[in-house]
């Protein structure tokens, strides 16, 4: 009996030595800085890639399906499907690390590496379960990024729908994310050494990375491709608004994990991110409503659609740094001015940007780009306090004028480069007939 206590007493003491032990490790892995995984910030961030994907597939697929012709919806489909497996699919060969590599890069010094980052993450090398990135996996952080560089192509493809073959949408969208979109994504989000951020650039989720750079992209996109057959006179409506509704509810819930997920941490910054997201959203559909109404006696559910995404983008750079008031500036501003582009601005110069990728992510994502430079000051309920507005203005107005420069002349020579080898637009036949069946052999609708 006394002997089976004392090996009881033994085996309680051994195991409160090892709890100790361990909790010593961890206190002195804490204060040594090592970084540590947080289940609650992993769990966010598992939902908010899955939320972020679900934009592409199916929400912006659906959105952008039901604005074109019945003819053309599988086209659309398929594009938004074919980008989601080719872009991952490039991600994890040189994406990542090109993107968020940091090896040679040092604050305040400027090389080739506060441009791009290295290979040495090519095929996620070096990644395991256990590799940190602030307080959650990095293949976590790798996946959910991949989320983001998977549907910055695929809003472009709404700029030149209904006519651009399907095998340059391909080859288009993988060349431009290495050209275009990586070298932004680094400059902005990679961290010290990274030119934008060194900077002190404000983009909290892709005012800068996604929609500039896609909107810009789509302007040059639609004009060297060229209008749809019979526009502006014969083009007939949206062939199902109830898909583009459904869609447009999909983005707006996604949209969620697109700013709050960026926060990276299930925390309050985080909640601040959502709750200004939905503010702009409903500012900007409200607006958009308004303008309607005054203008063409019938607010349209088209409208009250664009005008969501218009808020939903504009808010995008600024979310994590702003509060309601801003929220609410940027998102009733953005409908106005976004408006003024995919309509009046549109028609006068002629371009064919067949469902406003430049007048609404392009626009807006400039204007509440710029806008966060004003909006994130402790004045307006922002985080940043006392941020010096007009220096902070100029540097918004910089980084986003520089990336949208970029974005237009990267995006105009690989499309060229497209056009002068295997071309980039359909034949006039296979345009009448509907690229469902000219590029995919199957119909949409059997009636």
């Amino acid at each position: 009996m006394l002997a089976a206590l004392s090996l009881s007493r033994v085996r309680s003491v051994s195991l409160y030595a090892l709890l100790g032990v361990l909790l010593l490790e961890n206190s002195a892995a804490a204060q040594d800085g090592a970084p540590t995984i947080n289940s609650g910030d992993t769990a966010w961030i598992l939902v908010a890639t899955a939320l972020v994907l679900f934009m592409n597939i199916p929400g912006l697929a659906l959105f952008y399906g039901g604005l074109v012709r019945s003819k053309n919806v599988l086209s659309l489909l398929m594009q938004c499907l074919a980008l989601t497996a080719v872009i991952s699919l490039l991600w994890m060969v040189c994406g990542y690390s090109l993107a968020f590599s940091t090896v040679g890069m040092s604050k305040g010094e400027i090389g080739l590496h506060s441009f791009i980052g290295g290979l040495d993450k090519c095929f996620f090398a070096g990644i395991t379960a256990e590799s940190v990135s602030g307080s959650i996996p990095e293949i976590l952080f790798a996946a959910y990024q991949m989320t983001f560089a998977v549907i910055t192509p695929a809003l472009i493809i709404g700029a030149f729908t209904e006519r651009m073959k399907f095998s340059a949408v391909l080859l288009f969208s993988s060349l431009w994310l290495l050209v275009v979109y990586v070298p932004i994504c680094h400059m902005t989000w990679s961290g010290d050494g990274a030119y934008f951020y060194d900077l002190g650039v404000k983009d909290f989720a892709g005012g800068i990375v996604v929609h500039i750079t896609a909107g810009f992209a789509a302007l040059v996109a639609c004009v060297l491709v060229g209008p749809r057959a019979g526009y502006p006179q014969q083009l007939q409506p949206p062939h199902n608004m109830t898909m583009t509704v459904t869609g447009t509810a999909m983005l707006w819930v996604g949209w969620y994990g697109f700013n709050a997920g960026s926060a990276l941490k299930a925390n309050g910054d985080a909640a601040m991110a959502l709750m200004v997201t939905h503010i702009s959203a409903c500012a900007a559909t409200v607006v958009w409503m308004a303008i309607e109404w005054i203008k063409l006696r019938k607010p349209s559910v088209l409208g009250a659609a664009t005008g969501s995404v218009a808020g939903l983008a504009a808010v995008t750079p600024a979310s994590g740094y702003i509060g309601p008031i801003g929220a609410l500036m940027i998102g009733a501003t953005a409908a106005a001015v976004c408006y003024l582009f995919a309509t009046t601005i549109k028609r006068r110069v002629g371009y064919d940007d067949s469902l406003d990728v430049f007048g609404v992510h392009g626009v807006g994502g400039f204007w509440g780009t710029v806008l966060a430079g004003v909006f994130c000051a402790g004045m307006f309920g922002g985080k940043s306090g006392d941020v010096n507005i007009l220096s902070q203005l100029g540097i918004q107005f910089g980084a986003a004028a520089g990336s949208a420069v970029f974005a237009l002349i990267a995006s105009y020579l690989l499309l060229k480069i497209i056009d002068a080898t295997i071309g980039l637009r359909v034949s006039g036949q296979s345009e009448f007939e509907g690229l469902d069946l000219a590029e995919h052999g199957e119909r949409g609708y059997n009636y």
